[in-house]
Order: C-alpha cells, then structure tokens, then sequence
C-alpha cells in the first residue's frame, strides 16, 4: 500500500505543475494514467462499475467548480482562470490500493474560494490527527465536521471516506458528518494495521447535490462551489502514516 500511495502521490504532484488554463481535462487524465502505468500499476478508477452498467472511463476524476465528485475528463474541458478542480487519482499495485485527491486553483480565485480550499484541507489534516489507535471513529468525523462547520461551511452528507487495501471500498464508512444518534456508522474502535481513506468534501452552500445526465458527475444542488482533499492513511501505534505524500 505504501507503493501505490506514492504512485498516486506522484501523479497529484504532477497534477499540480499541469492544471493550467487552457489545459484540458483528457490531457491530465492521459499524463496520470502514464504516470501509473510506468510503474506497472492499474488506474484504480478506469472501468469502475456504477450499478453494473456505465463503467468509469478514466484514469482520474476531474471536477470543476461546481463539480464535488466523478467528474469525467473530457477533451472538451479546458480549465480557465479562476476555476477550482479536484482530482481524484487511485493506483492498484500488486493487489493494494492507494486512493487521494486534492483540489486545485487554476490562477488567482476569489477570497472565499481561496478559504474553502485551505478549510478542506484543514479539515482533512483534522481528521488524521485524531486518526490513531485507541481512538474511536466517530471522534475523527467529529474532528473533520468541527473544523469545516467552525470556518462556515458545510460538509457533504451524502458521500463519504473508506476503508481500503484489496479493495478500493471497504469497512469502515467513514462520513464527514455526524448524523444523529439512530442513523450513525458503527463507532469503530481503530486498531493498529487500519487503513482508511479520508475525504472532506466541502461546500460553500447547501449540503444537498444532484448527478448530471452522464451518471457519475455530482455536482452542488445551488451551484456553489465545492473542494475535496484526500489521503489514504494507515493507523498505527503512534502518529498516523499517511500512504499518498511524496
């Protein structure tokens, strides 16, 4: 796992010396996918099955704006000044995932949009200091909620963190929200050897989303804008390993 945490680190290093205005979405998702296939990985997202039909397309997610998660890179999208994109990159190395995304500026962005963008990361960094063995789950989706919630903005409710390892999706569920008592995930207790992706999903608005007509993209019900960050992290005895950092 720490092997295909430094290939999907390496294509987000790379992901922000390209996102560029002008460049297009394809573009980036062809310079990932040879960054991950030079090192005899599989794009952990390309043919992933969406309800047994309309498998995923591409090597990353590319969402712009709006866009929260899944967008589909296209030759037809072309970032400009002052937009936002998260890519979401996954690598399969001999087995094992590794899964990250970051959300980046292209250009100058506007006050707000600059806060969103370091309240999400923030957000994520919350949540992996509270992520250590003796600790409970519920008290690190506490930590990523207080944090966005504290700088005025709201988390997504409807998509959420992972467990990973053989598989891209497994236990626990790891949401950014806190819901009541009644409708929470289990409150795992988190043990040495874990592995589990965090991802803020941050929204200048409402919580609420909808999919576009392609089946994958989702996008912020009022049309404000959105940030994710992510790592696949490792829980340990000590300080938590992040897997996806160069």
């Amino acid at each position: 796992m720490r092997q295909a945490g430094r290939i999907v680190a390496e294509v987000l290093a790379a992901m922000r010396e390209e996102a560029q205005p002008g460049v297009s979405t394809a573009k980036l998702d062809a310079i990932a996918e040879e960054i991950i296939t030079q090192y005899h990985a599989v794009p952990a997202f390309k043919g992933y099955p969406h309800n047994g039909q309309n498998d995923f397309p591409a090597s990353i997610c590319a969402s712009i704006n709006q866009e929260i998660v899944h967008g589909i890179p296209s030759s037809h999208r072309r970032l400009e000044q002052g937009d936002i994109i998260s890519i979401d990159v996954g690598a399969i190395h001999k087995g094992f995932y590794g899964d990250a995304a970051v959300t980046l500026a292209i250009g100058d962005v506007d006050e707000e949009t600059q806060r969103l963008l370091e309240t999400t990361e923030g957000a994520l960094m919350a949540g992996i200091a509270k992520a250590k063995a003796g600790t409970r789950l519920w008290n690190v989706i506490r930590a990523i909620q207080a944090h966005v919630e504290r700088h005025g903005f709201n988390v997504l409710r409807e998509y959420q963190g992972h467990g990973i390892g053989r598989d891209m999706h497994e236990k626990p569920d790891v949401p950014n929200y806190l819901a009541p008592r009644g409708h929470r995930p289990k409150n795992y207790p988190l043990m040495s050897g874990i592995t589990v992706a965090l991802e803020p999903m941050v929204v200048a608005g409402d919580w609420r989303t909808r999919v576009l007509d392609d089946g994958w993209t989702v996008v912020t019900a009022d049309g404000k804008r959105s940030a994710h960050f992510e790592h696949t992290i490792a829980i340990t005895d000590g300080e938590p390993e992040i897997l996806t950092r160069l």
